[in-house]
């Protein structure tokens, strides 16, 4: 299946409510599906929902590979997930800042408060109906590819918009970082990978 390009934001695909999926078993679907893991695949990431790839239906499709789990976390691997209409909601009250990126913002992060327990139902592929609750990070990737199909993106989330930094010039992730070791590994990553990091933050000096 061919490798799509991404649409960024700014796009009125990116901005509008995305479309009910009338039968979640048409040949259409599990095509645009293909499509949207090869892109996925291309580009090394963990999820994706269709109006991201232009096309504005209710479709998300992720995975949570094994690199992306904190040492000592509590979240274990998830395989490749196709959720068909979606309806997500939120339990409780309790809310919990986490550091984002997204594929339609490229070069960017920021820090977005996100509820800690969400109920989650959606169709497969099969047609089947699937319902089931999430905690911690699996809550919050699941609520960052819902606001796709309603046209969110996570900047329109964010408390303090000052935390919406450049990957290149990650200094208030790299602050969290060092003394939260509990963050995903791809922006640990991205803070040991900044430049000044040492001249900034000092204590950090030759630490993960």
């Amino acid at each position: 299946m061919p490798i799509r390009q991404i649409a960024k934001m700014g796009h009125p695909v990116l901005r509008m409510r995305s479309a009910e999926v009338p039968d979640p078993t048409d040949p259409e679907i599990a095509r645009l599906v293909e499509d949207m893991r090869d892109t996925l695949v291309d580009i090394s990431g963990a999820g994706i929902a269709a109006p991201q790839l232009y096309d504005p239906r209710r479709v998300i499709l992720y995975r949570i590979e094994a690199d992306r789990v904190p040492e000592g976390s509590s979240m274990k691997p998830l395989p490749w997930t196709v959720m068909i209409n979606p309806e997500l909601t939120t339990i409780g009250s309790d809310k919990q800042l986490i550091w984002e990126k997204c594929l339609s913002l490229p070069g960017l992060h920021g820090k977005v408060p996100r509820h800690t327990k969400v109920h989650i139902s959606f169709q497969t592929l099969e047609g089947d109906t699937v319902a089931y609750d999430a905690d911690g990070w699996h809550a919050m990737i699941l609520q960052h590819e819902y606001d796709h199909l309603d046209g969110i993106l996570y900047p329109m989330r964010m408390d303090d918009i000052s935390l919406l930094s450049f990957n290149a010039e990650p200094g208030p992730l790299s602050e969290d970082v060092a003394s939260d070791k509990s963050i995903d590994p791809m922006f640990q990553k991205l803070a040991a990978s900044w430049a000044s990091r040492h001249l900034w933050l000092p204590e950090t000096s030759g630490k993960p």
